[in-house]
């Protein structure tokens, strides 16, 4: 938005961010990176895939609530990356009743092509942005992201509520 037409109401900011989210939950978009790549994985696939080479392996509870899935779906789906080669299930190091998912060196290798990808994709969207506006930009989304985990949407718990922890 330009900023001599003045503040964008609540509503504009709305369908901005929108038309944002859309393009960012886009199947097509998913599966056009993914086949670049040379992989097949989904996005709730991918999202198992980036939480875990965050940390290098997550407890299977955790790996459900870092991905705000179900612990059940989030189980069968990695077994399906498992048995796509791309995560290992082991025990876990302190607890072997804990089961821990990691990468195999084709997850990471898989993850990473895909970030790539799409850094490359962004890189070329913001060629002619200048440094500041990159910064800017930066600093709005994490605020936006900060703000919208602290703020309950009706009666509903947000992120940083302890209550809301381990759900």
């Amino acid at each position: 938005m330009d900023d001599r037409l003045g503040p964008a109401s609540t509503p504009e900011i709305e369908r901005a961010l929108e038309r944002l989210f859309r393009l960012t939950v886009s199947r097509r978009l998913h599966n056009l990176q993914v086949a670049s790549v040379g992989a097949e994985v989904t996005r709730a696939g991918y999202a198992v895939l980036r939480a875990v080479d965050d940390v290098g392996e997550l407890p299977m509870k955790e790996l459900a609530r870092q991905c705000s899935m179900d612990p059940g779906a989030a189980a069968r789906l990695v077994r399906t990356l498992q048995q796509d080669g791309l995560v290992d299930r082991v025990p876990g190091s302190t607890d072997g009743r804990v089961v821990v998912v990691r990468l195999t060196d084709r997850g990471r290798q898989v993850h990473r092509a895909i970030v790539a990808l799409r850094t490359a994709h962004l890189d070329a969207v913001l060629d002619d942005w200048s440094d500041g506006d990159r910064a800017e930009l930066t600093r709005l989304v994490d605020r936006l992201v900060d703000d919208l985990r602290s703020t309950p949407v009706g009666d509903s718990p947000t992120e940083t509520d302890p209550e809301h922890r381990g759900n």
